[in-house]
């Protein structure tokens, strides 16, 4: 990929990087001073998004993906770590937080609630470029450009309200304002899982058209792993609060390398009858992230779970090319029966 003039960092190199980052949400006290503690949302979090790729993530309700997107726009203010956009820290001097968020942008899961019912569609897609100077003619050019873009005729749409729309077309519409102030990345948190099938394919499409035409870089979070697989170059998976897998999209669906990832996997409906899942892949609930077991997290719920598994936390460890795993499976010399012994 081509260097662009915003591309400080250079093209080689990831445009987001994160590092260690955390989210602990306090809990208050009752009148007779129990409770208290943390809500443990994001609990150490490393990962990189290349440029020009799309980064599924995946992970069962609670597992900290929204919170995780939150915290990448800087929605929501992180306990620790670092947010690195292209080279530069975000809220830093060299990257104030007004022009991080004009080159990222986010696509929220509820189109209704993400636009203002007082504005009409083509005042709020040009609200932001107006935000960051652009003067208000353009930007309403700008608007009824992309809302041409995104397949709804501004003669048609533009003068309208967020109430008069559909669930597809305000999502589209959210599609064209997030794009309105040409940002180098979107974050696109369960965008389309509140469409109906057909909707949702049509809007994938646009979503795969416009990355093409604008060179642009995906975080796509979502509960449909069969969407997940369609959209992206490297998946995620997470659970309660950490990073479990990382891995080309194909490799990781293919050879999922965590327990836990082939159990959410195996979770996917198939239309084979001869394949269709019989016993469930995973039982019980998340553990509770206010108090998160010792080790490993997932090893209450795990089939391969050792004793070594609630004692030591497992670090990351390579299987496979540019693929990841937290599990002490594949850590040489954990001490877990099925890991390869250490090197001498």
């Amino acid at each position: 990929m081509s260097a662009t003039a915003d591309d400080v960092g250079g093209p080689a190199k990831p445009l987001l990087t994160i590092k260690g980052l955390i989210k602990h949400f306090p809990l208050k006290k009752d009148p007779l001073g129990r409770g208290g503690g943390v809500v443990r949302a994001v609990d150490g979090v490393d990962f990189e998004v290349l440029k020009g790729e799309t980064l599924g993530v995946v992970g069962e309700s609670g597992c900290g993906k929204s919170t995780t997107a939150r915290l990448l726009m800087q929605l929501i203010e992180p306990t620790a770590g670092e947010v690195i956009f292209d080279g530069r820290a975000v809220g830093s001097r060299d990257l104030p937080l007004k022009e991080f968020r004009r080159q990222v942008q986010m696509v929220f899961q509820d189109s209704y609630a993400s636009l203002n019912p007082r504005l009409t569609i083509e005042h709020s897609i040009a609200f932001g470029p107006q935000v960051h100077g652009v003067p208000t003619r353009e930007a309403v050019q700008r608007a009824r450009d992309l809302l041409a873009r995104v397949g709804l005729e501004p003669r048609r749409f533009a003068e309208r309200y967020p109430h008069e729309l559909s669930g597809g077309q305000r999502q589209r519409v959210n599609i064209a304002r997030a794009l309105a102030l040409q940002p180098r990345m979107v974050i696109l948190d369960e965008a389309v899982s509140a469409l109906d099938k057909s909707v949702e394919a049509q809007v994938l499409n646009l979503l795969l058209d416009l990355k093409d035409e604008f060179g642009l870089t995906y975080v796509f979070i979502s509960h449909d792993l069969h969407v997940v697989r369609y959209v992206s170059d490297r998946v995620m998976v997470m659970y309660l609060g950490q990073v479990a897998e990382v891995g080309p999209s194909d490799v990781l669906f293919d050879t999922p390398a965590h327990p836990y990832t082939r159990a959410l996997l195996s979770s996917m409906p198939s239309m084979d009858p001869d394949h269709r899942t019989e016993v469930a892949p995973l039982a019980g609930d998340p553990p509770n992230p206010i108090n998160p077991p010792s080790g490993c997290r997932f090893h209450p719920r795990c089939a391969q779970a050792a004793p070594v598994c609630s004692q030591q936390l497992p670090v990351v460890a390579s299987a496979g090319t540019h693929h990841t795993v937290r599990c002490l499976m594949h850590v040489p010399g954990s001490g877990h029966p099925q890991a390869l012994a250490a090197a001498a």
